[in-house]
């Protein structure tokens, strides 16, 4: 099929230094190009590499008080608070 295609100029030089370098014409090349952008993620029984997550210890540094967060935590909502009164928010 002949048709029409208005590339990208980043893309066409991508596509020429290809065909020069395999030898190969442009035309092949483009079409090659899109066969592979194409056939990505559609082929029967394709696998994707495993996603894995690893599990990691939880908790808080050494050294991290706990107490001492939860105070800020509500000094901090109680700050919120204050602001939105004065505001009119509350």
């Amino acid at each position: 099929m002949r048709t029409t295609l208005t590339l990208d100029d980043d893309i066409a030089r991508q596509l020429q230094e290809k065909s020069r370098r395999s030898g190969a014409s442009f035309k092949e090349v483009v079409n090659e190009t899109l066969r592979k952008g194409l056939g990505r993620g559609e082929k029967p029984g394709a696998k994707l590499p495993r996603f894995e997550v690893k599990a990691r210890p939880r908790g808080f540094r050494s050294g991290v008080d706990v107490l001492r967060l939860n105070q800020l935590n509500d000094e901090l909502e109680m700050e919120d608070f204050q602001r939105k009164l004065a505001g009119g928010m509350a």
